[in-house]
């Protein structure tokens, strides 16, 4: 496996280049703020209709202390008297937009992000969680899960959260190395963490996440395979291990340790040790930067080609339509994509005004349905059956896709990807890049970057 995840200078540097993350097809930049409250009413009517499941997403924006690395939408606040008032705010708007939702329509999946959910107390985590119940109908299996900072999480946190029905928890580590915590602001022990997710698993969370990054300044491939050695030992259902993302000229932050970055073929071999060491270990390579072991149900929906990708990364729970909730937050359907406004001022009057808050939106053509369907097998099951595409689009996928077939050539020279008769097929080492692969079948990429003077995404390595 190590020698089938080789790669040289002249390789790194021809793929590991800025792309999307494919969250969503088409990206962000593609949106424009002609889409407002009046086009997701209408997105939340069609939705209604049609009786699609339901996905809930909370944004909690707050922190006590910035993370120097971090590129999220967060507000440093160690004053907590800033949670009521956006609390407050916040259920109006979850209130408003439940109304949009009938009753008989199963809330299948609940998640809380930010910033720090749990910067709330425990008493703020059960109000929430409480009012937001009465309001919506929840499936028994509902997947109900939260992303916590074990820095400022209590005991008193995990026992109320798995009273509530919290059923997963997504766990910040990113590296355990003093002098790399130390760099990114960060000091979080081992100790710390080891205790924290013991005393989650006791409480019976049934699925334990974990968050890595490489390519965080100081990291080396030795110091890495530490902390991925430390991690084994906790033994987490599922690893994120992410790039970072070095994009100063949005946070400015992030300058401050540019001179301490690894970067080319030492940030690859930083992530190539961490993917031998999870595959040696018996977890299964999910694709791009996602671990899981075999028993997990991401795993398992992988392996029955069931698995989707969303704003919250990969999912399980294909077919359900997203309403977003808090600054920032972002919401997907099946035809559209609408997102609030960034800061607190501009979505507290739009909420406070008409109950929701769009910024931006996107309202999806037939292409991009068919383009996001390519895409979204590719980054999920790492192949695309042509017939599949062509019966449930109408179209001959090899004379409607010849460029790209074209275009991906090179990509089977190079060993990333296997092109026949019936299907594409990511390689190992096209899982990796198969952000590059992804690539080729957005044709909105080359208008954006004509459009603008300054990288729209982080490299995809």
């Amino acid at each position: 496996m190590r020698e089938e995840l080789s790669v040289g200078e002249e390789f790194l540097a021809k793929y590991n280049r800025p792309g999307p993350r494919y969250t969503s097809y088409p990206t962000a930049p593609v949106w424009n703020d002609a889409f407002g409250p009046d086009d997701l009413e209408k997105v939340h009517a069609d939705a209604d209709r049609a009786k699609t499941p339901v996905s809930l997403y909370m944004h909690i924006p707050f922190c006590e202390s910035l993370c120097l690395f971090c590129a999220c939408n967060v507000i440093i606040e160690k004053d907590k008297n800033v949670a009521p008032p956006y609390l407050g705010i916040l259920k109006r708007e979850t209130e408003r937009i439940s109304r949009s939702v009938s009753k008989d329509r199963s809330v299948v999946q609940f998640h809380w992000g930010g910033g720090t959910p749990t910067y709330l107390t425990p008493h703020q985590i059960e109000d929430l969680f409480g009012f937001t119940r009465e309001q919506f109908h929840f499936a028994p299996d509902a997947e109900i899960g939260i992303e916590i900072d074990p820095r400022v999480t209590s005991r008193e946190h995990l026992e109320t959260l798995r009273k509530l029905g919290f059923n997963r928890l997504s766990m910040g580590i990113q590296d355990f190395h003093a002098d790399v915590q130390k760099a990114i602001h960060r000091i979080q022990p081992f100790e710390m963490t080891r205790d924290l997710l013991f005393a989650a698993r006791k409480l019976g969370f049934d699925s334990i996440n974990v968050d890595l990054i490489y390519g965080l300044p100081y990291q080396t491939p030795d110091r890495f395979a530490h902390t991925v050695d430390q991690i084994l030992e906790l033994t987490p259902d599922r690893v994120a291990l992410f790039s970072y993302a070095h994009v100063p000229w949005l946070k400015k932050q992030q300058g401050s340790f540019a001179a301490h970055l690894p970067e080319g073929m030492e940030k690859f071999e930083i992530f190539r040790t961490g993917l031998v060491k999870f595959l040696e270990a018996g977890y299964l390579y999910i694709g791009m930067d996602h671990f899981a072991r075999p028993g997990d149900e991401l795993a398992v929906s992988q392996q029955n080609r069931t698995l989707h990708r969303n704003f919250q990364g990969y999912t399980t729970k294909a077919g359900a339509d997203l309403y977003g909730m808090g600054i920032t937050a972002i919401s997907g359907f099946q035809g559209a994509y609408a997102q609030n406004h960034r800061d607190i001022p501009s979505w507290q009057k739009a909420v406070n005004e008409r109950g929701i808050a769009t910024m931006r939106g996107y309202h999806l053509s037939n292409e991009d349905r068919l383009r996001r369907a390519v895409i979204n097998r590719l980054l999920c099951h790492t192949v695309v059956i042509k017939e599949e595409i062509s019966r449930e689009f109408g179209i001959d996928f090899d004379e409607y896709f010849a460029e790209e077939l074209r275009r991906l050539e090179p990509f089977r020279q190079d060993d990333l990807v296997l092109l026949d008769r019936g299907e594409i097929r990511a390689t190992w080492l096209g899982r990796i890049f198969i952000r590059n692969l992804a690539m080729i079948f957005d044709p909105y990429l080359e208008k954006q970057q004509l459009i603008s003077s300054k990288p729209l995404f982080s490299k995809t390595l």
